[in-house]
């Protein structure tokens, strides 16, 4: 009988050209090729749609050179769970976890997949539903109501592409590395592609750039509600310049590469979005822009014809999928993490004893991703779970003060530039966009655009972790007694 040890851990496999792909490929994804549009609404001005997207790009970077100190000092499997437990216990980290599970991860999942599967619907239509079948299945909830059987095809079509995916990732870690090293370097030529089409091409007329909308620009109070749903998608699309503190563990040399591929990605994301922004301008006038339900798809038709649609309808498909593939990969890890420490399901933190990756935790993540995919629409699960993430933001940004006073010896092979403005900066952007999230979701809400308030639903699946959190502390204490 052979005597050797199962295996107990994740192994270092991941270098900068891969972490730095995570990065660029856990931003780049669905946000950009949707969101504008919805942004030019709002916003019914060029200049303040190009300046929204960069505003959100600098916040961003600000936060991800904030973090990129606590990463270099804890470079663990986890990320931000390990991080928040060293700056305030184990209860907000669990929070933190439970959240990435409940709706921030899972969510982003199934927002990015969703509209790959929407592109897909664009080349090969989908099975849909009548509307009074979708209506007669309706599910009504406190403060809203759900459409489970809305866009039917779509919505399983997503489930099916999450699955794939989770197969790939369960098969290996240097595969899924692999995966998302591909679908990075192919959307961001697409990306490249279309921008260069627009400002060489003779279908662009840089004269939209500061073309106004017929329909006004807002000002005052509108226009600061405005400005907070425009930035709700902006962050949306950078969101995910975290999702490599998650593997850190797995990463070689993680205190310099780490910090290295924060910096360097988020720094390139900036440049893509502001870019395709100024093409999607160049092409389409705001009003324009506005009206569109598939802008990048929009765009390189009027550019190309109909082989430019398609074209960009499989640009956005490989991209969304790429995305999607790094944030399954990354996001397994914090369940993982979390069942190590005996805080989360116990099977969780079971290693594939072949493939050495957490195989039940990555199907745990599936199954409950799939029912959010079938419980709301993109706009809800994406404003959702931006709302709870840039709450731990801040408190991540936070942390960093914290760990300076209570670990000022620690070896910090990184610090963050700019302490302690940078930091501040990020914070207080936090706390304003927070309010007016809430305000601007209640406004929608009773104004009949929104089905549900977002915010809220994202607080009330957060709160569910407090009962949680008592429920494995409780297992933990009886384990460790056993043991």
């Amino acid at each position: 009988m052979s005597t050797q040890q199962k295996p107990t851990s994740l192994l270092p496999r991941l270098g900068l050209v891969t972490t730095t792909s995570m990065v660029v490929g856990g931003m780049i994804g669905s946000g950009v090729f949707r969101n504008p549009s919805a942004m030019a609404g709002f916003l019914h001005s060029p200049e303040l749609l190009i300046g929204v997207w960069v505003v959100a790009g600098i916040v961003t970077l600000f936060g991800a050179l904030t973090n990129a100190e606590v990463a270099g000092m804890i470079p663990a499997t986890g990320g931000q769970y390990q991080y928040f437990r060293a700056m305030y216990g184990e209860f907000v980290a669990f929070l933190y976890g439970w959240a990435q599970f409940i709706v921030i991860q899972t969510g982003s999942i199934a927002s990015i997949t969703f509209v790959f599967s929407e592109y897909f619907n664009t080349l090969l239509p989908l099975w849909n539903l009548d509307d009074a079948v979708v209506q007669s299945f309706a599910v009504s909830l406190p403060f809203g109501t759900i459409y489970p059987l809305q866009t039917i095809g779509i919505k399983l079509l997503t489930v099916a592409a999450i699955g794939l995916l989770t197969l790939i990732n369960a098969y290996g870690v240097r595969e899924g590395g692999r995966v998302q090293v591909i679908f990075t370097v192919a959307k961001v030529a697409a990306i490249a592609a279309l921008v260069a089409l627009a400002v060489l091409g003779p279908a662009g007329s840089i004269s939209n750039l500061s073309q106004p909308s017929a329909f006004g620009v807002p000002a005052g109070s509108a226009l600061m509600l405005a400005l907070a749903m425009a930035m709700n998608k902006a962050l949306w699309s950078y969101d995910g310049w975290n999702n490599l503190t998650y593997v850190s563990g797995e990463v070689r040399d993680p205190q310099r590469t780490v910090p290295r591929s924060l910096m360097l990605g988020t720094a390139i994301c900036i440049g893509v979005y502001v870019a395709i922004n100024i093409a999607y301008l160049l092409i389409l006038p705001i009003d324009m822009l506005s009206a569109s339900q598939a802008v990048a798809r929009d765009a390189a038709f009027v550019m190309m014809g109909p082989t430019g649609a398609v074209f960009v309808s499989l640009a956005v498909i490989i991209s969304t999928i790429g995305t999607s593939n790094g944030t399954i990969l990354a996001s397994s890890r914090v369940y993982y993490a979390m069942a190590r420490e005996k805080m989360f399901f116990r099977a969780a933190g079971h290693i594939n004893e072949r493939h050495r990756t957490p195989t039940v935790s990555l199907t745990m993540q599936f199954v409950w991703t799939s029912v959010l995919v079938f419980s709301g629409t993109f706009d809800m699960l994406t404003d959702m779970l931006i709302f709870v993430s840039w709450g731990f933001y801040a408190l991540g940004a936070a942390g960093v003060f914290v760990l300076r006073r209570s670990m000022p010896d620690a070896e910090r092979p990184y610090r963050t530039w700019g302490y302690p403005v940078v930091p501040i900066v990020f914070i207080a952007f936090a706390v304003v966009f927070l309010g007016y999230t809430v305000v601007s979701d209640i406004t929608n809400y009773y104004a009949g655009v929104a089905p549900v308030i977002n915010s809220v639903w994202g607080l009330i699946l957060l709160a569910t972790g407090v009962p949680m959190f008592f429920l494995f502390s409780k297992q933990k204490a009886d384990r460790n007694i056993e043991e």
